[in-house]
């Protein structure tokens, strides 16, 4: 597999310039008495505040009967990622864990592009019993990275939950075989039962998919307008968790992450679903299904030529790009590369 990019000196972790969840709450409240104008035919006038991290709820809505799964999420594990309990004397050991997107479907295909798949592992010395723990989408990553269209509801409906996963087992052949299988540390039963009580916690809070990380540009100093929120983010926060509760992991190899990137200038912030049930806002509505409707699911070779050329359009030549994040729409003002896939380092917490 080709080495991963460096970036090491670039942050410690892949949230640190994230606001906390008071800042955001005080940050929202000063939307509409910091002269930043919501209206989405305008330019704003200023704007001292992006949201860059996905919105933690106080707990985790129903899922709509609609969204449907091509593969049954979680099918041989604990789909609310409960863990068992642990003797607090017990010795566990700590494995990183990665694979390439849909390898039991496709191998390696998608490893060639670097777009990989993280979870972590953990074994009992004491019944030698061993566990995957990992969080994905609920219905695929398509369904999370573009919404549905349907007739009865106005606007772009989205099947977006992501959720923790634990299942018995540690499959070496999936991991090692195209990926990696490493044992990165050791913790006792007493801080794995922690940690499992923190897995629920996150697990209940934190419930949206995010492919993308929005940034000003490629370069070392850009800015990030938005954090991705997806399966690599989980471990890391897993792994910051367990350091933080006294744990001690290293990695012989670079722990290295897929991050999908966009590149903009500084985003409009255009409003919620309230867009598309206005009068005020019919034409932005109507631009942005139009835009999403490019990327709907179930199309023919000759549809999906045209829809290319069409996202083409919008992307590059009118450099726009409809960004959905925390259930709120923002107007992405895209740049050169526009769109890159990268397979980076982003060191242990």
């Amino acid at each position: 597999m080709t080495p991963c990019i460096r970036q090491a000196s670039k942050r410690k972790d892949s949230v640190s310039q994230s606001v906390s969840v008071e800042e955001l709450d005080w940050s929202l409240s000063q939307l509409n008495t910091s002269g930043v104008t919501l209206n989405a035919d305008l330019e704003p006038k200023t704007h001292h505040f992006v949201i860059s991290i996905s919105r933690r709820l106080d707990r985790r809505p129903d899922v709509d009967p609609y969204c449907q799964a091509l593969y049954p999420f979680c099918p041989s594990g604990d789909p609310d990622g409960r863990m068992p309990v642990m003797r607090d004397s017990d010795i566990i050991s700590v494995f990183r864990l990665q694979t390439p997107v849909w390898e039991f479907r496709y191998g390696d295909t998608l490893g060639k592009f670097h777009v990989m798949h993280d979870a972590v592992g953990f074994a009992s010395a004491r019944t030698g019993r061993n566990f995957t723990l990992e969080w994905y989408e609920l219905f695929q990553l398509g369904n999370c990275t573009f919404p549905h269209e349907r007739a009865s509801v106005s606007a772009p409906f989205w099947c977006n939950q992501g959720a923790a996963c634990c299942s018995d087992g540690i499959d070496d052949v999936h991991w090692k075989q195209n990926g990696t299988l490493e044992k990165i540390g050791e913790i006792s039963g007493e801080m794995f039962n922690e940690m499992a009580r923190w897995v629920q916690e996150d697990n209940e809070t934190g419930v949206y998919y995010e492919t993308w990380t929005v940034k000003s540009d490629p370069g070392a100093n850009s800015t990030t307008w938005f954090e991705s929120y997806d399966c690599s983010q989980f471990v890391h926060r897993t792994y910051k968790t367990l350091l933080d509760m006294g744990a001690e992991l290293s990695s012989q190899a670079p722990t290295c992450y897929t991050k999908i990137y966009l590149y903009s200038g500084e985003p409009l912030y255009l409003g919620d679903d309230s867009i598309f049930q206005q009068s005020s806002t019919k034409d932005l509505a109507t631009d942005i299904k139009k835009f999403y409707h490019s990327f709907r699911s179930h199309q023919s070779v000759v549809e999906m030529i045209e829809s290319l050329l069409e996202a083409f359009e919008k992307m590059v030549l009118e450099k726009t790009f409809y960004f959905y994040y925390n259930s709120e729409y923002w107007k992405l003002p895209m740049k050169y590369p526009y769109v890159k896939i990268t397979y980076e380092e982003i060191p242990l917490p």
